[in-house]
Protein backbone atom coordinates (compact mmCIF):
# COMPACT_ATOMS: atom_id res chain seq x y z
CA UNK A 1 0.00 0.00 0.00
CA UNK A 2 1.41 3.66 -1.06
CA UNK A 3 -0.07 7.00 0.62
CA UNK A 4 -1.18 7.73 3.87
CA UNK A 5 -5.07 6.49 5.40
CA UNK A 6 -6.35 10.31 4.16
CA UNK A 7 -4.98 10.13 0.84
CA UNK A 8 -6.62 6.18 0.63
CA UNK A 9 -9.34 6.09 3.21
CA UNK A 10 -9.51 2.20 2.61
CA UNK A 11 -6.02 1.67 3.99
CA UNK A 12 -7.18 1.68 7.88
CA UNK A 13 -9.60 -1.03 6.47
CA UNK A 14 -7.24 -2.99 4.58
CA UNK A 15 -4.66 -2.61 7.59
CA UNK A 16 -7.51 -4.82 9.77
CA UNK A 17 -8.06 -7.46 7.35
CA UNK A 18 -4.28 -8.20 5.88
CA UNK A 19 -2.02 -7.41 8.72
CA UNK A 20 -3.32 -6.26 11.68
CA UNK A 21 -6.16 -9.14 12.50
CA UNK A 22 -6.49 -11.30 9.72
CA UNK A 23 -7.57 -14.62 11.10
CA UNK A 24 -10.29 -12.80 13.03
CA UNK A 25 -11.01 -10.85 9.47
CA UNK A 26 -11.58 -14.12 7.92
CA UNK A 27 -13.59 -15.83 10.38
CA UNK A 28 -15.58 -12.67 10.16
CA UNK A 29 -15.74 -12.68 6.21
CA UNK A 30 -16.76 -16.56 6.32
CA UNK A 31 -19.46 -15.61 9.26
CA UNK A 32 -21.07 -12.62 6.44
CA UNK A 33 -20.79 -15.70 3.74
CA UNK A 34 -23.34 -17.65 5.77
CA UNK A 35 -25.36 -14.63 6.51
CA UNK A 36 -26.59 -14.68 2.39
CA UNK A 37 -27.46 -18.56 2.93
CA UNK A 38 -30.19 -17.40 5.38
CA UNK A 39 -31.54 -15.96 2.37
CA UNK A 40 -33.61 -18.18 0.29
CA UNK A 41 -33.26 -16.64 -3.03
CA UNK A 42 -29.37 -16.39 -2.27
CA UNK A 43 -29.06 -20.17 -1.31
CA UNK A 44 -30.80 -21.04 -4.47
CA UNK A 45 -28.58 -19.34 -6.78
CA UNK A 46 -25.18 -20.55 -4.83
CA UNK A 47 -26.58 -24.15 -4.20
CA UNK A 48 -27.67 -24.01 -8.14
CA UNK A 49 -23.68 -23.98 -8.65
CA UNK A 50 -23.15 -27.29 -7.50
CA UNK A 51 -19.65 -25.88 -6.53
CA UNK A 52 -20.37 -24.99 -2.77
CA UNK A 53 -21.73 -28.46 -1.92
CA UNK A 54 -18.95 -30.14 -3.75
CA UNK A 55 -16.08 -28.03 -2.89
CA UNK A 56 -17.21 -25.71 -0.07
CA UNK A 57 -13.24 -25.34 0.86
CA UNK A 58 -11.60 -24.30 -2.39
CA UNK A 59 -14.93 -22.03 -2.60
CA UNK A 60 -15.25 -20.00 0.69
CA UNK A 61 -11.17 -19.76 0.00
CA UNK A 62 -11.61 -18.50 -2.86
CA UNK A 63 -14.51 -15.94 -2.05
CA UNK A 64 -12.23 -14.48 0.89
CA UNK A 65 -8.65 -14.21 -1.28
CA UNK A 66 -11.36 -11.90 -4.02
CA UNK A 67 -12.42 -10.07 -1.14
CA UNK A 68 -9.33 -9.20 0.92
CA UNK A 69 -7.68 -8.72 -2.64
CA UNK A 70 -10.33 -6.18 -3.73
CA UNK A 71 -9.84 -4.75 -0.20
CA UNK A 72 -6.07 -4.56 -0.50
CA UNK A 73 -5.32 -3.29 -4.07
CA UNK A 74 -8.71 -1.19 -4.19
CA UNK A 75 -11.98 -1.03 -6.26
CA UNK A 76 -9.92 1.37 -8.80
CA UNK A 77 -7.05 -0.69 -9.43
CA UNK A 78 -6.47 -2.83 -12.70
CA UNK A 79 -6.98 -6.26 -10.46
CA UNK A 80 -9.95 -4.66 -8.69
CA UNK A 81 -11.70 -3.60 -12.41
CA UNK A 82 -11.36 -7.25 -12.99
CA UNK A 83 -12.46 -8.33 -9.92
CA UNK A 84 -15.92 -5.82 -9.95
CA UNK A 85 -16.50 -7.30 -13.56
CA UNK A 86 -16.78 -10.99 -12.48
CA UNK A 87 -19.34 -9.67 -9.43
CA UNK A 88 -21.15 -7.68 -11.92
CA UNK A 89 -21.70 -10.66 -13.53
CA UNK A 90 -23.12 -12.63 -10.28
CA UNK A 91 -25.73 -9.43 -11.03
CA UNK A 92 -27.08 -10.69 -13.50
CA UNK A 93 -27.73 -14.11 -12.82
CA UNK A 94 -31.51 -15.30 -12.85
CA UNK A 95 -32.48 -14.47 -9.14
CA UNK A 96 -30.20 -11.60 -7.83
CA UNK A 97 -31.01 -8.45 -7.99
CA UNK A 98 -29.89 -5.32 -6.84
CA UNK A 99 -31.59 -5.53 -3.54
CA UNK A 100 -29.83 -9.18 -2.77
CA UNK A 101 -26.62 -7.73 -4.00
CA UNK A 102 -26.52 -4.75 -1.65
CA UNK A 103 -27.06 -6.97 0.72
CA UNK A 104 -23.89 -9.54 0.48
CA UNK A 105 -21.72 -6.02 -0.04
CA UNK A 106 -22.92 -5.74 3.55
CA UNK A 107 -22.21 -8.74 4.77
CA UNK A 108 -19.18 -8.47 3.22
CA UNK A 109 -18.18 -5.52 4.91
CA UNK A 110 -19.90 -5.47 8.42
CA UNK A 111 -19.17 -8.90 9.72
CA UNK A 112 -15.56 -8.53 9.20
CA UNK A 113 -15.18 -5.22 10.84
CA UNK A 114 -17.31 -6.23 13.63
CA UNK A 115 -16.03 -9.75 13.99
CA UNK A 116 -12.66 -8.40 14.28
CA UNK A 117 -13.55 -5.19 16.68
CA UNK A 118 -12.36 -2.37 14.18
CA UNK A 119 -12.46 0.95 15.66
CA UNK A 120 -13.71 4.18 14.29
CA UNK A 121 -10.88 4.46 11.90
CA UNK A 122 -11.37 1.02 9.98
CA UNK A 123 -14.92 1.55 10.43
CA UNK A 124 -15.09 4.59 8.29
CA UNK A 125 -12.84 2.91 5.99
CA UNK A 126 -14.97 0.19 5.49
CA UNK A 127 -17.84 2.25 4.43
CA UNK A 128 -15.72 4.36 2.24
CA UNK A 129 -14.64 0.54 0.35
CA UNK A 130 -17.96 -0.93 0.31
CA UNK A 131 -19.16 3.08 -1.15
CA UNK A 132 -16.63 3.20 -3.85
CA UNK A 133 -17.96 -0.54 -4.59
CA UNK A 134 -21.39 -0.66 -4.83
CA UNK A 135 -20.81 2.68 -7.48
CA UNK A 136 -18.66 0.11 -9.06
CA UNK A 137 -21.20 -2.11 -9.23
CA UNK A 138 -24.07 0.21 -10.49
CA UNK A 139 -25.89 -0.56 -6.95
CA UNK A 140 -27.70 2.29 -5.21
CA UNK A 141 -25.90 3.75 -1.81
CA UNK A 142 -26.53 1.45 1.16
CA UNK A 143 -27.96 3.40 4.10
CA UNK A 144 -25.32 5.87 5.87
CA UNK A 145 -24.36 7.93 7.13
CA UNK A 146 -21.68 5.29 8.45
CA UNK A 147 -20.84 1.75 9.00
CA UNK A 148 -23.71 1.64 11.62
CA UNK A 149 -26.33 2.65 9.11
CA UNK A 150 -25.37 -0.35 6.66
CA UNK A 151 -25.70 -2.87 9.83
CA UNK A 152 -29.11 -1.70 10.64
CA UNK A 153 -30.15 -1.96 7.54
CA UNK A 154 -28.80 -5.61 7.31
CA UNK A 155 -30.89 -6.21 10.21
CA UNK A 156 -33.65 -5.09 8.62
CA UNK A 157 -33.54 -6.68 5.49
CA UNK A 158 -32.65 -9.89 7.40
CA UNK A 159 -36.08 -9.58 9.19
CA UNK A 160 -37.95 -9.45 5.89
CA UNK A 161 -36.44 -12.05 4.20
CA UNK A 162 -34.23 -15.21 6.69
CA UNK A 163 -36.06 -18.25 5.81
CA UNK A 164 -35.61 -22.01 6.43
CA UNK A 165 -35.03 -23.37 2.78
CA UNK A 166 -33.63 -26.76 1.97
CA UNK A 167 -30.81 -24.92 0.25
CA UNK A 168 -29.57 -22.64 2.83
CA UNK A 169 -29.52 -25.36 5.38
CA UNK A 170 -27.70 -27.56 3.27
CA UNK A 171 -24.94 -24.82 2.65
CA UNK A 172 -24.52 -24.73 6.60
CA UNK A 173 -23.52 -28.36 6.72
CA UNK A 174 -21.44 -27.85 3.43
CA UNK A 175 -19.13 -25.13 5.06
CA UNK A 176 -19.06 -25.79 8.91
CA UNK A 177 -16.12 -27.83 8.78
CA UNK A 178 -14.35 -24.75 7.28
CA UNK A 179 -13.83 -23.11 10.93
CA UNK A 180 -11.63 -25.77 11.92
CA UNK A 181 -8.98 -24.09 10.27
CA UNK A 182 -9.17 -21.33 12.30
CA UNK A 183 -9.42 -23.47 15.67
CA UNK A 184 -6.30 -24.60 17.78
CA UNK A 185 -5.71 -28.86 16.73
CA UNK A 186 -7.58 -30.40 19.68
CA UNK A 187 -10.61 -28.41 18.91
CA UNK A 188 -10.87 -28.69 15.37
CA UNK A 189 -12.59 -32.45 15.05
CA UNK A 190 -15.55 -30.30 16.59
CA UNK A 191 -15.32 -27.35 14.38
CA UNK A 192 -19.08 -27.81 13.64
CA UNK A 193 -20.59 -27.40 16.79
CA UNK A 194 -17.79 -24.35 17.34
CA UNK A 195 -19.51 -22.72 14.29
CA UNK A 196 -22.74 -22.99 15.69
CA UNK A 197 -21.76 -21.30 18.66
CA UNK A 198 -20.74 -18.07 16.38
CA UNK A 199 -24.23 -18.31 14.87
CA UNK A 200 -27.12 -15.40 16.47
CA UNK A 201 -30.56 -16.12 16.95
CA UNK A 202 -31.78 -15.60 13.42
CA UNK A 203 -29.15 -17.61 11.48
CA UNK A 204 -30.10 -20.99 13.68
CA UNK A 205 -33.36 -20.55 13.34
CA UNK A 206 -33.00 -20.51 9.50
CA UNK A 207 -30.51 -23.41 9.32
CA UNK A 208 -32.76 -25.42 12.00
CA UNK A 209 -29.44 -25.58 14.63
CA UNK A 210 -30.11 -25.85 18.38
CA UNK A 211 -28.67 -23.85 20.41
CA UNK A 212 -25.42 -24.66 22.23
CA UNK A 213 -24.74 -24.51 25.23
CA UNK A 214 -23.22 -21.31 27.03
CA UNK A 215 -20.03 -23.18 28.24
CA UNK A 216 -19.14 -24.32 24.19
CA UNK A 217 -20.10 -20.64 23.12
CA UNK A 218 -18.12 -18.93 25.47
CA UNK A 219 -15.62 -21.36 24.67
CA UNK A 220 -16.10 -20.74 20.88
CA UNK A 221 -16.23 -16.66 21.32
CA UNK A 222 -12.50 -16.87 23.05
CA UNK A 223 -11.16 -19.27 20.59
CA UNK A 224 -12.16 -17.55 17.82
CA UNK A 225 -11.33 -14.04 18.94
CA UNK A 226 -7.26 -15.04 20.44
CA UNK A 227 -6.70 -15.61 16.64
CA UNK A 228 -4.98 -12.99 15.23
Amino acid sequence: MTGSAADRPRDAFAELVLHRAPQRARVGLTLGFVRTFAVPQIAEVLAGTGKLATAPKARAKATGAVMFELIGQGVDSPRGREIVAGLAALHRLPGVDAETMRYVLACFTVCPVEFARGDAAVRAAAFGFQAELARALGLPALPGPDLAGVAAWMREFEAARFAPSPAGQALWRSVATLFAARLPGPLARRAPDFAAALLDAPLRAAFAVPRPPWPLRAAAALAFRLAR
